[in-house]
């Protein structure tokens, strides 16, 4: 995968995820501009980038303002003369049940996940249409915003209206020939260590021991690296003909998530009141619930 001339901004690059696709798209050829709020861990980050013979800056700045958005594209064309991809990786949890979330732990979530990969792509996308060679957007997206995660509302929502964003702006942007897709991953890193069925394998990863099968295949689990690969594609000329879709990579497995449809529908003349509902509900509609939530196997003994 050859990504030689593309100019690429990562945002929350200096560690975990974000760090494994910059390093990726500075690997294919890729100049790549390195976002973190950490300042400290966005020029480590660049530094490791650089010393592997890849070209990256580092921006710290915390993501959501249109401010810093501006400025992560206008760091992009000022360091390397354009901007080809946006990579909207940045985030922050902060979980809590329902009726103990605060607005702040809402907001701060929101603010960072949802607000930040708006902001961050609509500057993008300006530039893109600009300099009117097309571009691509890759928006991180989570398995809680396809599914639902319990302790994560601010989460699972910022994630699916990323989702929401994608099959919008994929309509928006075809005629400028920019692409939108949601990358969906499971990997170890900060925040998968909350989720107990996923946090032994994180630590196994954190202290270099490989991780097992089961993880790799039965959870779809990996490193960061493992979903490293599925961005540089997207924002590869392979690529071009790929937009609206949310991409799921982990461990061992790639797959394709459908978009939201009518699992089933009925009509009745003069339509439907309560009792009407009350009355066709368990025949014609209660076989097709939807679940809620990741079912993840338990590991067998042997793989523990």
């Amino acid at each position: 995968m050859e990504l030689n001339g593309k100019v690429a901004v990562v945002t929350g690059a200096g560690r975990g995820l974000g760090l494994a696709y910059a390093g990726e798209l500075a690997r294919a050829g890729a100049a790549v501009v390195v976002n973190d709020v950490d300042a400290a861990a966005a020029g480590a980050a660049a530094e490791r980038i650089a010393a592997a013979g890849g070209r990256a800056v580092a921006h710290a700045a915390a993501i959501g303002t249109s401010e810093t958005a501006e400025a992560l594209v206008g760091r992009a064309v000022d360091e390397f003369g354009r901007l080809d991809v946006m990579v909207t990786n940045a985030g922050v949890l902060r979980d809590r049940v329902l009726w103990k979330m605060t607005d702040d732990d809402f907001d701060t979530v929101v603010q960072v996940h949802l607000r930040g990969t708006f902001t961050c792509a609509r500057a993008a996308a300006v530039r893109f249409r600009e300099q009117g060679e097309g571009g691509r957007l890759i928006l991180v997206g989570s398995p809680a915003g396809q599914r639902g995660n319990f302790g994560q509302t601010n989460y699972s929502a910022a994630k699916a209206g990323i989702v929401g964003f994608v099959r919008t702006w994929a309509m928006e942007l075809a005629r400028a020939n920019v692409t939108v897709n949601a990358v969906v991953p499971v990997a170890a890193t900060a925040m998968t260590e909350t989720i107990p069925t996923l946090a032994p394998y994180v630590e196994a990863a954190r202290e270099g021991r490989a991780m097992p099968p089961f993880a790799r295949r039965a959870l779809a689990f990996g490193t960061p690296e493992d979903a490293a690969g599925l961005v540089a594609f997207l924002a590869s000329d392979a690529a071009s003909g790929i937009t609206g879709q949310a991409v799921g990579v982990g461990g061992d497995r790639l797959s394709l998530w459908t978009h939201p449809v009518q699992a089933v529908a009925a009509y009745r003349d003069g339509g439907w009141g309560a009792d009407d509902i009350a009355e066709a509900w368990p025949t014609v509609f209660a076989g097709y619930e939807q679940s809620v939530g990741e079912d993840l196997p338990e590991a067998p003994e042997a793989a523990r």
